[in-house]
């Protein structure tokens, strides 16, 4: 819901998310190889899962990018007014 208090300059973090995502998958395939070759299953197989989690943001993130910005209305539109409830409750 739009309040018309939103800032005027805002970004949207989405590259930020990606480079982060981007340096997580770096660092989770090396942590899995590293334990794997080290003799550590199960410190191999939580990276492993990390990065499943990992590469599914990054996914996300780049799903979002590919989509562009969006509508947003511009200052001259007024802020909606949010729903009103019925004051008749019994």
């Amino acid at each position: 819901m739009r309040t018309g208090s939103e800032p005027t300059t805002a970004r949207s973090p989405l590259r930020v998310r990606f480079w982060l995502s981007i340096w997580g998958v770096i660092w989770t395939v090396a942590g899995t190889v590293g334990f794997a070759l080290a003799g550590y299953p199960g410190w191999a197989l939580a990276c492993g899962m990390l990065l499943l989690v990992v590469v599914a943001d990054l996914a996300f993130v780049v799903r979002h990018i590919r989509q562009g910005p969006h509508y947003q209305p511009g200052r001259d539109i007024p802020p909606y007014e949010p729903p009103h409830e019925p004051s008749d409750r019994r």
